[in-house]
């Protein structure tokens, strides 16, 4: 399963992979693939893990549920 952080301000800050990848470990969540680019960071892992992946990136990045 895809997880992905996106956003136009990305490219300028610097720490959100390290905050992706943090909060993926507090959830006890193991990254099988990762990605980049200047705007996007994408993780894939295991389809069980996805809703809690979810939950871990929204509550780290403070994102609401769409």
């Amino acid at each position: 399963a895809i997880v992905r952080v996106a956003g136009p301000g990305m490219n300028n800050s610097p720490g959100y992979a390290a905050r992706m990848f943090r909060a993926l470990a507090n959830a006890s969540v193991n990254i099988e693939m990762i990605t980049t680019s200047e705007i996007r960071i994408t993780c894939i892992v295991d389809e069980k893990n996805v809703g809690t992946a979810a939950k871990a990136i929204h509550s780290e990045f403070e994102l609401e549920v769409v």
